[in-house]
Parts: C-alpha cells; sequence; structure tokens
C-alpha cells in the first residue's frame, strides 16, 4: 500500500505568502490614503460647523472679537487628527479658523492646514489647489 503525504509543500507555502505580500502592497497605501481623504472630509464639515457657530456669536453680539471657539462633537472625533484654532485673534468683523492636521493625519501633503473665515473664503495650504481641496 502506498503512503500518500497530506499538506502544503514548503514551496506551495511561499508561494501563497508571497502572494499575500503583493497583495498588502498594494492594498495597504490606497487604505491609508482613503482613511487620509475622509478625515480631511470630515474636518471641512467641521470648520463650516465652527464658521455657522461663529456667525450665530455675530448675530447675538454684532461681534466675532469675544468668540471662542467651542468644543463640539466635531472638533473632539477629530481631536487626534486636527487642531482647530483661531489663525489670529478674531476681531470685530473678522475671522479665520484653521484646521491643521497633526498625527497620523499629518501626512496630508495635498490639501494640509485648511481655513475658512467670515465670509466664506476657503483655503489650503497643500500641494493641490483650494477648489480640489475644498469639493
Amino acid at each position: 500500500m502506498k503512503k500518500r503525504n497530506r499538506g502544503f509543500s514548503l514551496i506551495e507555502l511561499m508561494i501563497t505568502v508571497a502572494i499575500i505580500s503583493i497583495v498588502a502592497m498594494i492594498a495597504l497605501p490606497n487604505y491609508q490614503e482613503h482613511i487620509i481623504k475622509t478625515r480631511r472630509v470630515l474636518a471641512k464639515a467641521c470648520l463650516v460647523e465652527l464658521g455657522q457657530l461663529m456667525e450665530r456669536q455675530y448675530t447675538t453680539t454684532m461681534s466675532y472679537a469675544a468668540a471662542v471657539l467651542p468644543g463640539t462633537t466635531c472638533t473632539q472625533d477629530l481631536s487626534a487628527t486636527y487642531t482647530f484654532a483661531f489663525a489670529n485673534a478674531p476681531t470685530a468683523t473678522t475671522f479665520i479658523i484653521n484646521a491643521t492636521p497633526k498625527g497620523a493625519q499629518s501626512g496630508d501633503t495635498q490639501c494640509g492646514t485648511m481655513g475658512l473665515n467670515q465670509v466664506g473664503a476657503r483655503s489650503a495650504s497643500g500641494s493641490k489647489t483650494v477648489k480640489e481641496c475644498w469639493k
């Protein structure tokens, strides 16, 4: 009676490991880029929300000067990846809020620091144009 070997040979196992490694090398950077884009979208939404809160402040007091950025849910959720702050102290009629990437998001060289002012003008400091970053 002939004895039959069961299982995988070392060569079959190494080929499988090589294929999985190649797939991982392709998939991981794409996944990381997707995560950066998703966080960027959340930061833009948070900037708009903070801008709306500043407009409420202006409607109530007719000035932005005494305004502080509140700890909203969006700023707390993104606190590990973005810092939200005024570019300069707000005046009676102007403000600029910036979202500066930090931590894992600091690798976002395409849009970098994004900003929003009192008239809704948007800014971005990365390699992409403002229009591309804010679409």
